[in-house]
């Protein structure tokens, strides 16, 4: 078992080293990261980036990150270092990523729900990513690679299915026969959510501005689709798609735009679960319709342990499958960053390893 190793030779990454748009993006070097006492070192063989990195490049309120900055929260590699009191781990092991970090002795750690950590990070937010060749984590966001999947398919699920997961079956709290409305069919977030909320035996309706991704969705477990414009606002589109009852769960990602919306589309005792705001923070509600309806709007991110268990078990099986819109060489970063921004997106965009 090796132990410590100096952080000597660089390594490089796709990231940048000041904040700001997409000329900001490149390549750049950082100190080889060594695996301490309780850490494990991964030589990353596939990446995947998340709308987080296009926030991240452009710099977050409050958050300061170490420059140059590599992004990417996601991956998948082989173990290449094990640290001091890591003896559960071979070096070689194909393994996959939890990109959440918690300190796990605060009280929510211990009450077993490391989400609401006040210390919780993110791979690639606030530490260095996994656009690179290595990256080191503590011991407890290494899990082994579930048969049948590849790197690429390893890379693509963490992030969005652990996201899914909580925000739809913890804080959504889904059951069996809710209508579930899942707001946009891109992207590499809804296609996981729609799968979760199906395996939740929710029944599910994917809001979307085109039908492009219609068939995709519902090969994904979509019962009905629907499409909103400027002639049928989203509200609307959803009450009317539900047969003018409302939507038990409202799964809402995109924020100023569509959440007040969204809110309108409930049902009575519903819940509009917020997970994101991709197209702006700031959104106005008439609180009346909480209140008469006994609605709520939830916040939620990431995951914790326990729900991170039960997304690895569920891929293991083969009952949450890991969507992969691309494949890019990993000299090639600059085109799969810039794929996040294609209108036919759909499922996550992967960066291979060196």
């Amino acid at each position: 078992m090796a132990a410590h190793v100096a952080r000597v030779s660089p390594v490089r990454g796709f990231g940048f080293s000041e904040h700001g748009g997409p000329e900001r993006l490149g390549y750049v070097e950082i100190p080889a990261p060594a695996a301490g006492p309780g850490e494990v070192r991964v030589r990353l063989r596939a990446a995947a980036f998340n709308r987080l990195d296009r926030f991240t490049l452009a710099g977050i309120p409050g958050v300061t990150v170490e420059r140059p900055h590599v992004l990417g929260s996601d991956g998948a590699g082989v173990v290449e270092t094990i640290g001091e009191g890591v003896t559960d781990l071979a070096v070689g092991g194909r393994v996959l990523l939890n990109p959440g970090i918690w300190d796990g002795t605060c009280d929510a750690c211990r009450a077993g729900d490391e989400a609401l950590c006040r210390a919780y990070r993110i791979v690639g937010e606030h530490t260095q990513g996994t656009a690179t060749e290595l990256v080191t984590v503590p011991r407890r966001n290494v899990h082994p690679l579930p048969e049948g999947l590849t790197f690429p398919q390893g890379a693509a699920a963490p992030l969005v299915f652990q996201t899914a997961w909580r925000a739809l079956s913890t804080v959504g709290a889904v059951g069996r026969g809710d209508r579930v409305a899942i707001v946009g069919a891109g992207g590499g977030v809804s296609p996981a959510a729609v799968q979760v909320a199906k395996l939740l035996g929710a029944d599910v309706t994917v809001a979307s501005r085109t039908d492009a991704k219609r068939d995709a969705v519902e090969r994904l477990g979509a019962t009905s689709f629907v499409m909103f414009g400027d002639s049928s606002p989203l509200d609307r589109a959803l009450w009317e798609a539900s047969g003018k009852r409302g939507f038990d769960v409202i799964f809402d990602s995109v924020g100023a735009p569509t959440l007040p919306r969204s809110v309108r589309a409930l049902a009575r005792g519903g819940r509009a679960v917020v997970i994101g705001a991709t197209a702006g923070p700031v959104a106005e509600i008439d609180v009346r319709t909480l209140f008469w309806r006994q609605a709520s709007i939830r916040g939620s991110t990431m995951a914790g342990a326990r729900e991170f268990g039960e997304v690895l078990r569920h891929l293991a099986s083969g009952a949450l499958r890991p969507v992969v819109d691309s494949e890019f060489p990993h000299d090639e970063g600059l085109a799969a960053f810039g794929r996040l921004d294609a209108p036919e997106l759909f499922g996550k965009v992967v960066l291979l390893g060196p």
